[in-house]
């Protein structure tokens, strides 16, 4: 039985709303922007200010820090904000694993958890259609702007996964489970992922 869930996501593809919902079928605790709020708590920073730089790291001297046990954090305060962030996110999704059964939603926590134990990987797509289209009713984006978003929230999304982790944001090799929520629907992919979970 899988005790940890990670699930990456393009934008607007329902794979937020899987992640919690699976968490509740399951009785697992789950984890999304509440790490972002801790992140930002642990750092003494205001949320407002670390908002818009997560997900924005630019990887480099970042790549060797993470790999380290505490994300080489202590006594690197010459690090970008955004960088400081990341190594923090990190710190706090490995605690989150040490804990006990739990599914995590984004943060690019699959590669953070990739050697752990008992732990399923996810990534959830969907058709550029029904993105679109989750976009406007769930994300609240205007249709003539709800294209761009999700090309920008996806190339923001890919750039920092690519530069923290040095792998390919959304290549099928590193998961177990790559599901079209779009096509298969949010209920169903719940239903599959927890059916996996306790294989």
């Amino acid at each position: 039985m899988y005790q940890i869930i990670t699930i990456e996501r393009r934008y607007a593809s329902g794979g937020n709303e899987i992640g919690k919902k699976l968490a509740e079928a399951l009785g697992y605790k789950f984890y999304d922007r509440n790490i972002l709020v801790q992140a930002a708590k642990n750092l003494d920073i205001p949320f407002h200010q670390v908002e818009g730089l997560e997900e924005s790291s630019s990887g480099g001297i970042l790549m060797n820090l993470s790999k380290t046990p505490i994300g080489g954090l202590v006594g690197n305060r010459e690090l970008p904000l955004a960088d400081k962030l990341f190594l923090e996110e990190k710190r706090i999704i490995e605690d989150i694993a040490k804990e006990g059964s739990c599914v995590i939603v984004g943060r690019a926590s699959g590669y953070i958890l990739k050697d752990r134990p008992n732990s399923l990987h996810v990534f959830i797509d969907s058709d550029k259609v029904k993105r679109i289209q989750r976009a406007i009713e769930k994300e609240g984006i205007k249709e003539s702007e709800a294209e761009n978003a999700l090309k920008r929230n996806d190339k923001r999304r890919s750039g920092f996964y690519n530069s923290v982790t040095n792998w390919v944001w959304g290549a099928p090799e590193y998961y177990e489970m790559y599901l079209n929520a779009g096509r298969l629907g949010i209920d169903r992919c719940v239903r599959m992922l927890a059916e996996a979970v306790k294989d």
